[in-house]
């Protein structure tokens, strides 16, 4: 492949002070954004007090093939760069991220609604993300393989898939989008990324830093707009070699269907209904302040939120009354001030799907010892108590601010409660039992445990993803070298092989 490039791609320097560029609002293809009627624009609303305060094109079809039009025009050129050149790209981005992190932490308020603690965080994190992603450049490794042919070589080598897409969600718009976008590019594909509806500014921005950064143009198109009809565009394309998704179980099993049919490669991070085991010998404050981070951050609207609780016998009445207590004190309000943690929900119709689960469950038994009610985008933080398997709330997941309190007679029935569901994204234990410990690590279905930590957890270079319907393939580090990439077996013969004929 590499012989057949006759052009070599324009490495740009890096423009992170430069005043001209301005916040994106239109599809960006081939290194710069479309031109459009602004009579086509469409508002973007902040759900923390309903008022529009930008506007963003949403693309049509014949957009997201121009965008994979870029993308395949220099899917050799990039490649075959050096993988100092894409490190060189990765490092620049961290730092334009960094510079720009106070405007980067205003858009998540005011687009995705996240409070200001969540906000700071998510741009920490993806700086973090960029910078090891760099490092991935230099570890996409292949082997050597013993042969039985005298004098021949053989060897396992890695190569760029060539163009990717990602369709990334609302409640981690910059982390998990630029995860997918990062890893890519340090593998040598070229991407074109579909950002959720409600956060496009904040796919646009990603753009932007990548722009700043001096990447080429067309190595990363972004192209906001409706999900269905831009990701049609993306599975019949032959040229997209795979789709990177996280989002809703349904919309990814669906992904799946449609690149299986056309042979394409998926990674797919969906739903979960995510448990937390308290132990009968675990630290009830911990436990409480470990249940209310794992549900409560974002108002609960995670895929790893911890909404199911799963308390020991023993302790389950202590355990109740410290975590209302500490769930009562819990401020909802403004995501601008620094002492809000509940802000509001991305969309106002997700506030009576939970209340109906809430009171569907009620009517089967559960108690709702606080919370139960909203008011316009916000939902007040809920606890319900004495779940059992058969309620809407124990098997649906409602991405919203509602813990689940289940109690669970010892560690075995603990075990099979958090088993019996159809997700099987992340879990968590607290005890201070190391035996206890191993065996929810070797027992819990979830593609991750945290022993005596919360159910939301990730590193940039961990494997993250589920099992069941939580997902299928990993993000992160060398996994992702691993699922961008494709083996290429290479054999070399020594002198000449000896033929039988």
């Amino acid at each position: 492949m590499a012989g057949a490039c006759t052009r070599k791609l324009e490495m740009r320097p890096g423009t992170a002070g430069d005043k001209e560029h301005m916040s994106m609002t239109t599809p960006y293809i081939n290194g710069h954004e479309i031109q459009v009627d602004p009579a086509a624009m469409s508002p973007v609303v902040n759900p923390a007090n309903g008022k529009a305060f930008s506007k963003v094109f949403m693309a049509r079809p014949e957009h997201m093939t121009r965008a994979i039009d870029a993308a395949y025009a220099v899917k050799d050129l990039w490649g075959n760069t050096l993988p100092s050149e894409r490190e060189i790209i990765l490092f620049r981005a961290a730092d334009v991220l960094d510079s720009m992190r106070s405007e980067v932490v205003d858009l998540l308020i005011e687009e995705g609604g996240a409070t200001l603690g969540k906000s700071q965080f998510e741009v920490s994190f993806v700086v973090g993300v960029l910078r090891s992603a760099a490092g991935e450049c230099r570890r996409i490794m292949g082997q050597t393989i013993p042969c039985d042919i005298p004098g021949r070589i053989s060897m396992a080598i890695r190569r760029p898939l060539g163009v990717i897409a990602g369709i990334a969600p609302f409640n981690f718009p910059l982390i998990l989008a630029t995860k997918k976008v990062a890893l890519a590019l340090a593998a040598g594909n070229t991407f074109v990324l579909k950002p959720s509806e409600e956060t496009s500014l904040v796919g646009l921005k990603i753009a932007e830093i990548f722009d700043k950064a001096g990447l080429p143009p067309g190595v990363l198109n972004v192209v906001p707009g409706d999900g269905p009809s831009l990701a049609e565009v993306l599975y019949n394309d032959p040229r997209v070699k795979a789709i990177l998704f996280t989002g809703s179980t349904a919309v990814g099993r669906q992904i799946g269907v449609e690149c299986a049919k056309r042979g394409k490669k998926f990674d797919l991070e969906m739903g979960g209904k995510s448990p937390l085991l308290v132990m009968k010998d675990a630290n009830l404050k911990y436990a409480v302040d470990t249940a209310c981070f794992g549900l409560f951050i974002h108002q609960g609207q995670i895929c790893m939120a911890g909404s199911r609780v799963i308390v020991e016998e023993p302790v389950y009445e202590k355990f109740l009354d410290l975590f209302v207590s500490k769930v009562n004190s819990l401020q909802v309000g403004d995501p601008r001030d620094p002492h809000t943690v509940i802000g509001p929900l991305i969309r106002a119709s997700q506030c009576p799907f939970i209340a109906a689960r809430i009171e569907s469950s009620k009517e089967q038994g559960a108690r709702v010892l606080c919370g139960g009610s909203y008011e316009g985008n916000y939902f007040q933080p809920t606890v319900i108590a004495d779940v059992t398997p058969s309620m809407p709330v124990f098997q649906e997941e409602l991405f919203g601010p509602v813990a689940s309190v289940i109690k669970a007679r010892d560690a075995s029935e603990a075990i099979e409660l958090a088993n019996n569901t159809r997700y099987g994204l992340t879990s968590a234990v607290i005890t201070n039992d190391l035996q206890l410990a191993m065996r929810c690590a070797l027992e819990l279905e979830s593609g991750s445990v945290h022993i005596n930590g919360s159910t939301i957890h990730d590193e940039p270079h961990a494997p993250f993803s589920g099992v069941k319907d939580s997902g299928m393939g990993r993000e992160g580090g060398q996994w992702s070298m691993d699922d961008l990439t494709q083996l290429k077996w290479v054999t070399i013969q020594q002198g000449e092989a000896q033929y039988p004929f």
